[in-house]
């Protein structure tokens, strides 16, 4: 009968085991994170000209982030704030895809007391959001000075995470 494999019994098979461990998580999640991002719009950012839901015109310029998310999205209400922070400092544009209307979208946001945080589209029926690539929520793309799409994440993103996109595209 084999003897069972025992445990590293040095400093060095310890570290050499974490560092084995840290380098199959950084690779877990780089593939989710691939995974995740499929077919979303890469390079060139697609054009973004349309009306607010204030009825102004919105046009994108970079450095900016550009968020899609729905206002029956429970990880968007959670990352709400987040934007709402980083667009008190920088260019930020959301989308608010598939959200009934801009009645539905200004009572979301009253709700969630971000009224004027940041500029609104709707995206009633997904057209922009498809345009993009986009098919889950929350995603944010950071685009640059040139109109470059120099990140993308999908899901929560921390105030910190979306200020770092930013700094990329800046």
């Amino acid at each position: 009968m084999a003897e069972p494999e025992s445990a590293p019994k040095t400093k060095r098979d310890i570290w050499r085991r974490r560092a084995l461990e840290a380098l199959v998580f950084l690779v877990a999640l780089y593939g989710i994170h691939r995974w995740q991002t499929r077919g979303v719009a890469e390079g060139s950012a697609p054009a973004l000209e349309a009306t607010d839901i204030d009825g102004e015109p919105v046009v994108l310029r970079g450095p900016a982030l550009v968020h899609f998310w729905a206002t029956w999205c429970g990880v968007c209400d959670a990352m709400d704030g987040n934007v709402a922070s980083v667009a008190e400092e920088a260019n930020v544009v959301s989308v608010a895809v598939r959200s009934e209307g801009p009645a539905a979208i200004r009572a979301h946001l009253r709700d969630e007391e971000l009224e004027g945080a940041f500029p609104v589209i709707p995206d009633p029926d997904g057209a922009l959001a498809a345009e993009w690539g986009v098919s889950a929520f929350p995603t944010t793309f950071a685009i640059d000075e040139s109109g470059e799409i120099v990140a993308v994440s999908v899901g929560y993103t921390t105030t910190a995470g979306l200020r770092a996109r930013l700094a990329v595209a800046d």
